[in-house]
């Protein structure tokens, strides 16, 4: 299995698509992509439950575990805040996630009702993370733009203090201005930006990202997709072709 450190590269981004289901996960691995990430708000969405409220650990939990030993690629996993818990619970986690295969975890900084973390409170949980389990690379998550002002300063400063408590790489969803990009990218570690509508691969590459996600897009894509392939039979279509069959969907399962 590759590397997940070495897939992070400044100029040759890793695309990484996220997964919200088993099915979803083996789908996108046998696409060749090399390595995958899972979303927060798809895996909570498939369970009924809300996105960035603490709510969605077990389940989690579970998708990790039964993906274990049925990927040849690295697997990044998206465990919100910590759900919760203090710097030992949220070590506690990434140990059990690591030992159920996980090579990368991200944590973010943003709390429930668009609050964020004292940042010394999140360097805290992110130090405990690396010292339990320093293998693992801790994707430094900041909503500074994503539920914030949108400040560069402050982002740039959180980044600052989670890179010096450990963290492999920031991450700082919804920062979409090229020079708020570079100025992240001049930190020196590598930077994941988050895929928002208009942006292209070939761009952010040319700016120094070494990660690109793709977060909730692909699972909001497909529960589009289907509702509107729902509308256009009871509307009187034809049902359509659909290029993965029965049979190559059944085959996911192996």
């Amino acid at each position: 299995m590759p590397d997940f450190r070495d897939l992070h590269r400044p100029g040759a981004p890793l695309l990484l698509p996220n997964a919200w289901d088993v099915a979803s996960a083996l789908a996108l691995a046998d696409a060749g992509f090399a390595a995958i990430g899972t979303t927060s708000l798809g895996v909570a969405a498939a369970h009924g439950l809300p996105d960035g409220q603490e709510q969605g650990k077990d389940q989690t939990l579970e998708f990790v575990r039964a993906l274990h030993g049925r990927l040849e690629i690295p697997l990044t996993v998206d465990a919100e805040g910590g759900f919760g818990g203090s710097p030992a619970e949220v070590a506690d986690l990434a140990a059990t996630l690591h030992a159920a295969g996980a090579a990368g975890l991200n944590l973010e900084d943003g709390r429930p009702h668009g609050t964020l973390a004292p940042p010394d409170d999140q360097a805290a949980r992110i130090a405990a993370v690396k010292a339990r389990s320093p293998g693992l690379f801790v994707n430094a998550r900041t909503d500074t733009h994503w539920t914030g002002t949108g400040d560069l300063a402050e982002a740039l400063s959180r980044a600052r203090t989670y890179l010096e408590a450990g963290a492999d790489g920031i991450f700082v969803p919804a920062v979409a201005a090229d020079d708020d990009i570079r100025a992240l990218v001049a930190l020196g570690a590598p930077v994941n930006v988050l895929l928002l509508p208009g942006m292209t691969v070939p761009h952010l590459a040319g700016l120094g990202v070494a990660r690109i996600s793709t977060g909730s897009l692909l699972f909001r894509a497909a529960l589009a997709a289907a509702v509107g392939v729902a509308r256009e039979v009871a509307a009187g279509a034809p049902a359509p072709a659909v290029t993965l069959t029965y049979a190559q969907a059944n085959a996911l399962s192996r």
